[in-house]
């Protein structure tokens, strides 16, 4: 059955109950996110269908069932790069970690065509707004286009890694870095939460041709001081600009002897024992305390 024959009261069944199922199955308690993900159409910010979805380590033939858009899914933005709209329980636990609220400023780096900026946006609200940032010029074009209804969001087609934007309570990044940018520290407002992916160079074929492996981390802003949070683990593609060999190798070493979840600071020095540190690279560092 083609997308435009389901009535749209179908569809609206059909996300209330994937909204329920995907908080649900990741132990996400967050109302205002289950919200979102039950009104925002993914459908309007990947096109029309079909759709190629990825299921194991390959595309799944082609779908234009709008149903299958519901369900736990990777859909091919770019297939031949790797480039996916995100898998929503992923996105849960890591929106739910960010916790965005009505009337914030939330920066969305890694926009992709906007479904995830959408999200954000449903949850701040008409009283807050997201600044989205895509690198890609295909994808970013796209999401100035499915997110031009939407008076809060701004699409900014750059690198994320250094494009300028106001201060912000959460910063939300979707692309591989091998280190906090200085950027996103210095732009986080007291109380802001920033949540990202650090990964090393190392692939995996079942998530994504080029998908870096590592671990999404919610760091949060006490004045001059940053708490740090193990999320969970994560696989990005590497983010233009977002990456140096140093902090690369140290990542590496890092998820060698394990250790991520009992991290609990971010310092912007490299200068401490190696025995307080998870990772420790020039400039900064993940620590025990």
């Amino acid at each position: 059955m083609s997308g435009g024959g389901w009535r749209e009261g179908e569809l609206a069944t059909i996300r209330r109950a994937y909204a329920q199922e995907i908080l649900s199955s990741v132990g996400v308690e967050f109302p205002e996110l289950e919200e979102a993900y039950a009104t925002v159409k993914r459908e309007h910010y990947l096109g029309p269908g079909p759709w190629k979805i990825l299921g194991g380590t390959r595309y799944q033939a082609p779908d234009d069932d709008p149903a299958a858009l519901y369900e736990d899914v990777l859909v091919a933005l770019i297939p031949e790069r790797g480039l996916n709209n995100g898998q929503p329980s992923g996105h849960a636990i890591w929106l739910s970690a960010a916790h965005p609220k009505p009337g914030d400023h939330a920066v969305h780096v890694g926009a992709g065509v906007g479904y995830y900026t959408a999200i954000l946006a449903h949850i701040v609200g008409p009283h807050g707004r997201v600044t989205a940032i895509e690198h890609e010029p295909e994808l970013a074009a796209r999401a100035t286009v499915n997110l031009a209804h939407l008076p809060t969001v701004e699409v900014l087609q750059g690198n994320g890694a250094t494009i300028a934007f106001d201060p912000a309570d959460v910063i939300y990044v979707n692309a591989g870095a091998t280190r906090p940018m200085d950027a996103w520290l210095d732009r986080l407002k007291e109380g802001g939460r920033l949540v990202m992916p650090l990964t090393t160079n190392s692939t995996f074929d079942a998530l994504a041709p080029g998908a870096a492996r590592g671990a999404m981390f919610c760091i949060k802003r006490r004045g001059s001081e940053f708490l740090a949070e193990f999320v969970s683990a994560a696989a990005f593609i590497p983010g233009e600009g977002m990456r140096d060999p140093e902090s690369e190798a140290a990542l590496a070493a890092g998820f060698a002897k394990g250790g991520a979840e009992k991290v609990t600071r971010l310092y912007r020095t490299g200068d401490l024992p190696d025995e307080q540190c998870w990772v420790r690279a020039p400039g900064w560092a993940l620590a025990y305390h």
